[in-house]
């Protein structure tokens, strides 16, 4: 192939119109920059996302002495369950048996996430649950991340929760805690259907039917411990609440972050709920945060940073 007169032409238009060089300069310099937005805006329906859920779960807590751990859940998921089928109004057909596998896997990791994660948080402090949960992301940064700075980044996240343990975590109940670390696994499972069913269904018609999925599974448990407490009007109200601030919201901002960014990087971004979860604690449950809390903090939101700059930096090269 002979490119050197396809390359002469727009050289010799720029040496003609000097002008051109400016504006290609100046395109260039708008593209890095929308490239770095493009990869940030993502990052950002994950910090937002963050915040919805872990201020939602702290309502929650105060919505367990009335409906109990399970009872919550089935209020949250299936009101959440209810807004997304009217919202979204999913179709039923033209779907392969490939999609609605995957989309079943996701409600059981919803359900199997959502019921372990209050069971622990029923029995243990709500940032202690946390903390413990978000051992399921950091894990599954490490595995599926082909890049090692994101295992750096990893490891420094995981020194920060560990840390925001402050040490105690063999003084908790180990039930609880065991709930913790099984919400954690299916926390990662989550994430990888989650992003699975963002490519296979449009807009969140998937997560729409996911989320049915879940709150079918829920509903015998929340029945059996809570009966008809669900029904109690303020209960209701406050179950709406949840739903919305904790499943609605942040699961629609995770689905949309999810098609465009990388699971690893998604995965370690989790590590920031530990700290927002302490903040919403401190907040709205009174739990007063220590210096050594506000340092893991500063080591969690630091390794979500150095994770995030390499998305960007990665997004500008590509």
């Amino acid at each position: 192939m002979n490119d050197q007169g396809t390359a002469a032409e727009p050289a010799a238009a720029a040496v003609a119109v000097p002008e051109a060089v400016t504006a290609l300069g100046e395109r260039g310099t708008r593209g890095r920059a929308g490239g770095r937005r493009a990869a940030l805006a993502p990052v950002a329906l994950v910090v937002a996302g963050g915040l919805s859920v872990q201020f939602g779960s702290a309502v929650a807590v105060l919505l367990m002495p009335k409906a109990g751990a399970l009872g919550v859940v089935t209020l949250r998921l299936a009101a959440a369950a209810l807004v997304l089928l009217v919202v979204c109004r999913p179709k039923l057909r033209g779907h392969s048996r490939a999609d609605w596998g995957t989309v079943v896997a996701f409600g059981i990791a919803m359900g199997g996430m959502n019921t372990l994660f209050y069971q622990a948080a029923d029995r243990i402090p709500l940032g202690a649950a946390v903390t413990l949960e978000v051992l399921g992301p950091l894990a599954l940064s490490v595995f599926a991340s082909r890049r090692l700075v994101n295992v750096v980044w990893a490891a420094l996240a995981l020194g920060g929760v560990l840390l925001l343990s402050g040490g105690g975590f063999d003084r908790l109940d180990p039930v609880g805690a065991a709930y913790a670390l099984g919400a954690g696994v299916m926390w990662a499972a989550y994430i990888v259907f989650s992003a699975r069913t963002g490519r296979r269904f449009p807009q969140a018609d998937g997560l729409a039917l996911a989320m049915v999925v879940a709150a079918v599974l829920s509903l015998p448990l929340g029945i059996m411990e809570s009966g008809s407490k669900l029904l109690v009007p303020s209960t209701l109200g406050l179950g709406a609440a949840v739903a919305l601030l904790s499943s609605v919201l942040p699961y629609t901002l995770e689905l949309m972050a999810l098609r465009r960014l990388p699971a690893p990087t998604f995965a370690i971004l989790m590590s920031l709920e530990p700290a927002i979860a302490a903040a919403a604690g401190f907040l709205i449950l009174d739990q007063a945060l220590s210096t050594t809390d506000a340092l893991a903090i500063a080591l969690v939101i630091g390794a979500s940073m150095g994770a995030v700059r390499s998305q960007v930096r990665g997004a500008g090269k590509g």
